[in-house]
């Protein structure tokens, strides 16, 4: 049986890859995109990862005291809810940011913002599928015979 629980640095680098993979893919094609010089955006895109993983943090601690108070059971009605609150909080913060760092309207902020979830939505599980299946292999050469 593979060892399951993850160390507080596993998931440090987890994350930390997670964004460092998405700044590389996303800064040069919304420099291209904006018509912005590259490190222009990859100067936005580098805050825009430091303010989600900071966002993250933030709501899912809040999330996880609401849900306790309330007895919720993370049953799907209620991981909508979490994702839904997560990304309409995370629009908040980032729109206005990013309409800001571009000279942009909000409104062109909230296209782009939504061109960024497409983008993140495939991604986030193409990474996670690639990462859990390295790690399987990297727990087996840590750990022979897990």
């Amino acid at each position: 049986m593979l060892q399951n629980k993850k160390s507080l640095r596993e998931r440090l680098a987890h994350a930390l890859c997670f964004e460092i993979i998405a700044v590389a893919l996303c800064a040069p094609a919304l420099a291209w995109v904006m018509g912005k010089p590259l490190l222009h955006m990859g100067a936005l895109t580098a805050v825009i990862s430091l303010i989600a993983m900071l966002w993250n943090m933030v709501y899912n601690a809040g999330f996880e005291r609401v849900e306790r108070r309330l007895g919720w059971v993370r049953d799907t009605r209620v991981r909508m809810t979490h994702a839904l609150g997560f990304e309409f909080g995370l629009i908040l913060i980032v729109v206005p940011l990013a309409a800001w760092w571009l000279s942009i309207s909000l409104w062109e902020a909230l296209v782009l913002d939504i061109g960024l979830l497409l983008f993140f939505l495939p991604y986030t599980y193409v990474y996670n599928l690639v990462y859990d299946r390295l790690r399987v292999h990297w727990v087996r050469e840590a750990c022979p015979g897990a």
